[in-house]
């Protein structure tokens, strides 16, 4: 019989440090011969990317410590592996040069030289070139500001870095055509986001392995190309929105473009790290696809989309073609996110990697709702409702439990309400948490992904207050216990929620932008990648200085509706802890409770198993405090006014 106990002090078999055992994963996932290989982030290695290939008897590791297969192209890194014959090409972390390793003798040699100041040149986006060259884009440093970079498109050969174009400020790497005679590849330019306005760029490869001018054949204003592949010497096919949603297109090399199935479907997204995938050719007019981040099936000679494996609801855009279907990382309400293979004539679902924990049992797991709510502009608002789930307690009749508000960053991002460790760790307890697709969420179109434009901190703050407070006003969640919480993005979200409504009571902000002007533009805080991001989320500067001001949590710290913790990375270079460093220092005396832990060795988002597992149990005794239960097992977390 379950016992009666305050919401929030639920006994919970699932500790941080389970949490944190869980919050690896795989990445960057290809077939090589057959195989099926991937990467895979070690919390308890530092969050050091190993690469793995799937054997007869579970995964093998192919690059062992203290190799870390990771770089910091656009920041948040690009494709970082290759394996051409016996010969494993990856970049590490530490140098950010790129790196060969024999598969036979197991010897690692650089490839690219050392460059004049540490991490200065960095290489992502590793494809095959002609013969045995490997082409990369390449990012060098220029200045001291994190916005002095320069990219090029570049061919190792026989220990020589060749350049081969630099068409854009911003490059994906070139793909060569099935004949060798061309290359393709994706650029853009500030102050456009590659979910913007993208250019997909042709060019011929000369018979010295150098390039020709280059022609766009798709793609410009306002059309957003997020991936290419050859289909033959002739034709490309390529994912790009100019009718609003990411439609699959063959493209000519006279830059004819057609969409194969026009659909209101979204089966592109957002290019964050280059040599994402998110279709693959299967043969015969029949191509593997992500429906709004759904494995389907587009068939062009009948014209169908049909879904697969449907119990795993969201992919990651590292889809690859194997013998009998395709490969890929996916995860669902039910299930963790795990490497699989799928037969697309059977429909059987293979998990290729033995997890590395086991789950709790499935009755402490919250199945997440989704979920409709109606903004306050009267759009439709896609949430996913994640309950209290513990079999052993219940709440005490007559009261409601707190509810977390979850917000994803980007903004131009999504969740997906898959099974998730982070939120059962809460759920568990006896706090709810609910995830919110927002207005500027991808997976819904380009309209409602403009609904954000010029208006960040303002659709997203409401989006979310109206969710939370549609929860309070059905009885599911205690209007009095309501938080928000969020990282980068979601943690600007957080905070200028806390200092423009009054639903919630307290806050976690993580690795935040707090001074949008200071954090924007070529003399900002941020990297080269993000630092016009802002201009079409808030406006362009100067003429919206004033919007800046007033959407800036920074400026107006002593508005904040309630307590705040703040987490943040010292080494990050995407949200620098210089913002929240000050945003700290404007709190001293104000007699608004707040917490300010920083860690050592951390970037952008937390890698370290003993991070993650410090920052989940903060938060949870943060919460205890504010919303009056008792948190033993964690440490109490020290709160400043």
């Amino acid at each position: 019989m379950a016992e009666t106990a305050p919401y929030g002090t639920w006994t919970s078999p699932i500790p941080a440090a389970d949490v944190a055992a869980a919050g690896g994963g795989a990445q960057w996932l290809d077939v090589v011969d057959g195989t099926v290989w991937w990467a895979e982030a070690r919390p308890a290695e530092g969050g050091r990317l190993t690469l793995l290939r799937a054997g007869q008897d579970g995964a093998e590791e192919m690059l062992p410590a203290p190799w870390n297969a990771r770089n910091r192209v656009h920041e948040y890194g690009g494709r970082p592996w290759l394996v051409a014959g016996r010969v494993l090409y990856f970049t590490h972390w530490d140098d950010q040069r790129v790196h060969r390793r024999d598969l036979d003798s197991g010897e690692v040699v650089p490839v690219t030289p050392e460059p004049p100041t540490p991490q200065g040149v960095r290489y992502g986006d590793l494809r095959p070139g002609p013969g045995d060259a490997v082409w990369a884009v390449r990012e060098t440093s220029t200045g001291p500001r994190r916005t002095d970079i320069r990219r090029d498109l570049v061919s190792l050969t026989g220990g020589e870095v060749v350049p081969l174009a630099a068409s854009h400020h911003f490059l994906t790497a070139p793909q060569l055509s099935p004949d060798g005679r061309h290359a393709a590849w994706l650029g853009w330019e500030h102050p456009d986001m590659p979910w913007d306005s993208t250019e997909l760029c042709v060019a011929e490869v000369r018979a010295d392995g150098g390039f020709g001018p280059h022609r766009v054949l798709a793609g410009g204003p306002g059309v957003s190309v997020c991936q290419l592949e050859w289909e033959d010497a002739d034709t490309l096919l390529a994912l790009l929105d100019p009718d609003g949603w990411w439609n699959l297109h063959r493209v000519a090399l006279d830059g004819t473009a057609r969409a194969i199935v026009p659909v209101e479907r979204e089966l592109g997204g957002p290019l964050w790290k280059i040599g994402s995938n998110w279709f693959v050719p299967l043969g015969g007019g029949r191509h593997a696809v992500l429906d709004s981040g759904r494995l389907a099936v587009l068939d062009e000679n009948t014209g169908t989309l049909t879904p697969v494996a449907e119990h795993l609801t969201s992919w990651a855009p590292t889809l690859a073609r194997t013998a009998d279907g395709v490969a890929g990382i996916a995860a669902g309400p039910r299930h963790e996110t795990a490497v699989v293979r799928v037969d697309l004539a059977g429909g059987a679902v293979t998990e290729l990697a033995d997890a590395e924990h086991a789950l709790p049992p499935a009755e402490y797991l919250p199945v997440p709702e989704e979920r409709t709510f109606t903004g306050p502009d009267g759009v439709a608002i896609p949430a996913f409702v994640y309950r209290p789930a513990n079999p052993d307690f219940t709440g005490p009749e007559g009261e409601l439990p707190p509810y977390l508000v979850h917000v994803h960053g980007g903004p131009t991002g999504r969740v997906f309400g898959d099974l998730d460790l982070d939120f059962a760790y809460f759920t568990s307890r006896g706090i709810g948490i609910v995830a919110v697709n927002y207005g500027g969420s991808v997976g819904y179109g380009r309209a409602y992904r403009e609904r954000l434009r010029e208006q960040w901190g303002v659709v997203d703050v409401h989006d979310c207050a109206a969710v939370a407070e549609a929860l309070a006003a059905e009885g599911t969640a205690d209007p009095a216990r309501l938080a928000v919480r969020g990282g980068s993005a979601g943690g600007y979200t957080s905070a200028a929620s806390m200092t423009s409504v009054t639903t919630y009571r307290a806050a976690t902000i993580k690795y935040p932008i707090l001074d949008l002007a200071e954090w924007t533009g070529d003399g900002g805080e941020t990297h080269d990648f993000e630092s016009q991001y802002v201009a079409g989320l808030v406006g362009p500067l100067p003429e919206a200085r004033q919007r800046y001001v007033e959407r800036s949590p920074l400026r107006h710290a002593d508005r904040l509706a309630g307590p705040v913790l703040l987490l943040q990375g010292l080494d990050d270079q995407i949200c620098p802890p210089e913002q929240a460093d000050r945003f700290v220092r404007a709190l001293a005396g104000s007699g608004i409770p707040h917490a300010y832990l920083t860690f050592e060795g951390e970037q952008h988002g937390f890698r370290r198993a003993e991070t993650m597992i410090a920052a989940l149990e903060a938060e949870l005794s943060f919460y205890g405090q504010v919303f009056g239960f008792a948190t033993p097992g964690v440490p109490e977390l020290e709160l400043r006014s």
